[in-house]
């Protein structure tokens, strides 16, 4: 398995906090996937709105997190270093179950068309084997 922590993680790609939704990768083959978690607490800055009675991390972000483990999966290959992944689109995508303070996430983007600078990954995020959220995002590496 290969293993990235968290400033590993950051030579890879360009997303610093308060944007960084991945804590840790579990294991990558570069070009193909990558498995992440991100570990949610309480004190994530978007539960002070989102919602202050019910904390849920917004769906949008889930996505971002697995945008971005899918980023490491592609910018970890020698011929993308220092580039960035840029969303192209997302379809597909599917909001299951709702993510809240002391959950882990779970964060898989596997690589299925890759062509030039463009590919398709294939994402799930869930927890406790639960898929909160599933979805098709297109990159764009420039």
């Amino acid at each position: 398995m290969n293993r990235l922590d968290i400033n590993q993680i950051k030579e890879i790609i360009p997303h610093r906090h308060p944007f960084l939704l991945v804590d840790y990768i579990e294991d990558y083959e570069p070009g193909q996937y990558a498995v992440g978690y991100k570990c949610v607490t309480y004190r994530e800055d978007f539960f002070k709105g989102h919602f202050p009675q019910e904390p849920v991390m917004p769906g949008v972000l889930t996505v971002e997190a697995l945008a971005q483990v899918g980023a490491v999966a592609i910018l970890s290959q020698e011929s993308a270093k220092g580039k960035t992944a840029y969303f192209g689109a997302i379809n597909k995508c599917k909001f299951k179950r709702k993510i809240g303070p002391g959950d882990k996430v779970r964060l898989e983007t596997k690589i299925i068309k890759q062509k030039g600078p463009v590919g398709i990954g294939e994402a799930v995020a869930s927890v406790d084997g639960q898929v909160a959220v599933s979805a098709e995002l297109t990159f764009m590496i420039g």
